[in-house]
Formats: C-alpha cells, structure tokens, sequence
C-alpha cells in the first residue's frame, strides 16, 4: 500500500516524517475519537502497517524507530482505554467456553448480514467489500502474533485454526487470496491496501483491534478472545452475505463467503473449548481478557455494522469523500 491523504493532525504529523529517513520526533498527544476517530485510527492504522507488510517508499527501519513507538503506544494507550470504558467492568467468568456462547447467542449488533442478503444494491454491497478489505487481504495475520506467547493445548488449537485460514499449505486457498478473487470478480481492486483512503474510523478501529490484541504479549487473552468469538459467530453472517451476492447476479464471487461457512463451522468448537477454554484452564488470571477481547470485538463491529447502514438509510455513501469515489475499476 501506499501513504493515503492525511485526514487530521495526527496523520499529518506521522506522514510527514515517513516521507523522510528514519529519524527522532516528538510525537504529538493523541486526539480525536479514540474509537472511530478518522484522524485517530488512520494514524494507528499506518503504524501497524509498518511491522505487516510495509508501505510503499517507506524505509523499514521507521518500524522499530522509538520516536514512532513511542507515537504508536500513546494511540494504543488511548484506544485500549476508550475500549474499556465503552464496554465497562467484565466480570470474572465461571467458565470461558460457556461464557463466550452466551456472548455470542446475545450479539443483538445492527442486521448488516442481514440487508446485506436481502436488500443491499449492488453498489452497496461493493462497498462493504471494499471495507472488508482492510482485514480480509491480510485475513488470519493479526491473531498469528499470538501463536508464539501460547503453549500447550491452546497454541496447538490456534495453529490447526489459522493453518486453515493460510490454505492448509495451499496458497491459491489462502482466505486473503479468496477474498482477493472476490473483489475482483466484483469489478473491485485486489491490491492490498487500495481502498484504506476511503475508508472511516469505524472501518479502520475493527482492524486495529486485531493488531493491537496480537502485538502484545500482556493481551494474549484478549486476542484468543477476540479470535474465539469471530469464529464462533462466523457462519451465519457469511451465508447471508454469500446469498445475498447470488442474489445480485454474483454467484461467482461467493467462494469467500462459502468456504468461511464451512470452515467457521469446525472451527467453532476448537476455539472455544481446545483454544480459549484451555488457555484459561492453563492461566487462569487471563479469563477475564478473553472474554474483553470477544466483548471488544462485538462492540466494535455493531459500531462499524451501525456507521454503514445509517449512511445507507440516509441515502449517501458509507466511504469517505464518497463523490470521488468510482466503484468500478
């Protein structure tokens, strides 16, 4: 990808240096909304992109610069609290895999899955892969950092997970490499990052999630969590949104979709009782961060689900700078 347009201060400010060698800055003071500020999580965004797969004309020596860590770790301050607040005291489960299907048989987020099947046009259903696209090019990366802070059990299950994910060895079935093939039998950009400049606060925050969960030793529970209950929640969603392409004429671009109904399903035991069940049998101090890391993920996504199809019942874009927006490559 490349460095989009800043939107703010704070993506100014770290676009500026970025242009420019490795070098000390004072980084300045977080603002904005830390849950789905456009300024805000652009910047954060940027940042991680620098330990994933880099962006363009950008030196790799910026990833681990410590003026840029320091600017990295004062978003993630700010993120992290503004999570936790939104989502108040979680209380201390009796049993994690119980505790994680009660979140998700109670998830009463808005019904994007569900417009998305059954009424969406077609030009909102390209933008809402286009919003995909800041996970789904780099699907399964974020929660993979955690691999090596587990053991046991719980590492075994999270690896026959994301091994599924990477195409079981078989490059062509990478999930990423699908949802590429979904995009662009849509008539959409399969490059990865070619639509983070259009994309909102509330798109990029889920994404940042991820990566602030994976990067962390001290939220592993948080990431298991957060990596259990989208598993777990997985099949419905992707069914809808695979019927709901069939029933815009794009039965072709549905193997995405299709594959995560099968897989999630298999999947959806392993996290939740080998995965998250076993790491809180093994650290127990670390059941209350893996159901945060599912709550976090829920909240998240209702904001995304609720910024989208209120921009859609007002008759105009869910995308940033929507009149400049061509939908059709």
């Amino acid at each position: 990808m490349q460095l989009p347009n800043p939107r703010g201060e704070l993506s100014a400010c770290l676009c500026d240096h970025l242009e420019k060698p490795p070098h000390e800055f004072t980084p300045p003071q977080p603002s904005g909304d830390p849950l789905s500020g456009d300024d805000f999580h652009l910047a954060l965004y940027l940042c991680y992109e620098l330990t994933y797969r880099g962006i363009g004309g950008v030196d790799d020596r910026w990833e681990w610069e410590p003026s840029l860590v320091a600017f990295r770790r004062g978003l993630e301050e700010a993120f992290e609290d503004a999570v936790r607040h939104g989502l108040g005291p979680i209380p201390e489960p009796d049993d994690v895999p119980h505790a994680l299907r009660h979140l998700a048989t109670r998830d009463d987020g808005p019904p994007l899955a569900s417009y998305l099947q059954a009424s969406a046009t077609l030009d909102e259903f390209k933008e809402f892969l286009m919003h995909r696209s800041a996970y789904h090019l780099k699907e399964a990366d974020p929660h993979t950092w955690a691999i090596p802070r587990l053991w046991g059990r719980a590492k075994a299950a999270m690896v026959e997970i994301q091994s599924d994910e990477y195409g079981s060895g078989d490059g062509s079935r990478m999930h990423a490499a699908l949802f590429a093939e979904t995009l662009a039998t849509a008539g959409l950009d399969e490059i990865y990052g070619g639509y983070v400049h259009l994309l909102p606060g509330e798109t990029l925050a889920p994404v940042n999630l991820m990566s602030m969960f994976g990067l962390h030793r001290r939220l592993r529970g948080a990431a298991v969590g957060h990596l259990a209950l989208f598993e777990m929640t997985s099949t419905g969603p992707n069914r809808k949104y695979a019927q709901g392409l069939r029933r815009l004429g794009l039965g072709a671009a549905t193997e995405f979709f299709d594959e995560h109904v099968e897989a999630d399903a298999v999947h959806e035991q392993i996290a939740a009782h080998d995965m998250a069940g076993s790491l809180a049998d093994q650290e127990p101090d670390l059941a209350r961060d893996i159901i945060f890391g599912a709550a976090a993920l829920l909240m998240l996504d209702g904001r995304f689900a609720a910024h989208v199809l209120d921009a859609w019942s007002a008759g105009h874009s869910s995308l940033r700078r929507a009149d400049r927006v061509t939908v059709d490559r």
